[in-house]
């Protein structure tokens, strides 16, 4: 990913954007000789504090075997995204796309026993379903010990994170306000099923505001 001095988010800046409830990604890993990467869609937990990120896939996932292979993995997450038309950016009225976007470049650890699979599992439960919190996983015991052989827990550990927010910090402060504008205009105005991006354009409107907002402080 490319990332200009414009756009780069820093520590602070990645953290509070992932904490607003932002824990689903892309998994990439490397393919065989021939192949293409790997990508699995995933829930995660990250733990920033510790540099550790934990999850869990089904056992025949793909993934897992490339993991075997090489356990360098990067996970993405993206969002905030929409299309800037070139005549809203003014001259040379070029179009561009806006979005946050972070990477976590990673060595992944794959996790077999019972023991390590249950916790893995509690803690994104205690996460993701925080509404039952007597549902938890006892291996040798009930229906979900009954799972744990079909699947793997993961455990990554972070060596570095790379954050963009591309929001045209390059341009004049004051260039960004129209354009937030239009983004809530089109997000007013996509109220069907041929137009289904209006809540990511609401999301980039509110990032680039943002954005635009450190700047000035």
């Amino acid at each position: 990913m490319l990332i200009r001095s414009w756009d780069r988010g820093d520590e602070q800046e990645w953290r509070a954007w992932l904490a607003e409830g932002r824990d689903f990604g892309l998994l990439a890993a490397n393919g065989g000789p021939g192949e293409g990467p790997v990508l699995v869609p995933t829930h995660f937990l990250l733990n920033a504090a510790r540099g550790e990120i934990l999850l869990h896939l089904a056992a025949p996932n793909p993934l897992l075997a490339a993991v075997r292979a090489d356990p360098r993995v990067t996970l993405a997450v993206t969002d905030g995204y929409a299309f800037a038309p070139g005549h809203w950016r003014g001259e040379p009225g070029t179009p561009t796309s806006y979005y946050a976007s972070v990477h976590f470049h990673c060595t992944a650890e794959l996790v077999e026993s019972a023991a390590g699979k249950a916790e893995i599992l509690n803690r994104q439960l205690a996460h993701f379903q925080p509404e039952t919190p007597d549902t938890r996983v006892v291996p040798g015991e009930g229906e979900f010990a009954r799972l744990l052989p079909g699947l793997r827990g993961l455990r990554l550990t972070v060596h570095e994170v790379r954050a963009k927010f591309k929001y045209d910090d390059k341009k004049p402060a004051d260039a960004q306000y129209p354009i937030a504008d239009r983004l809530a205009e089109r997000a007013a105005h996509r109220p069907d099923a041929r137009h289904p991006r209006r809540d990511q354009d609401a999301a980039a409107r509110t990032q680039l505001l943002r954005r635009h907002q450190r700047r000035a402080d």
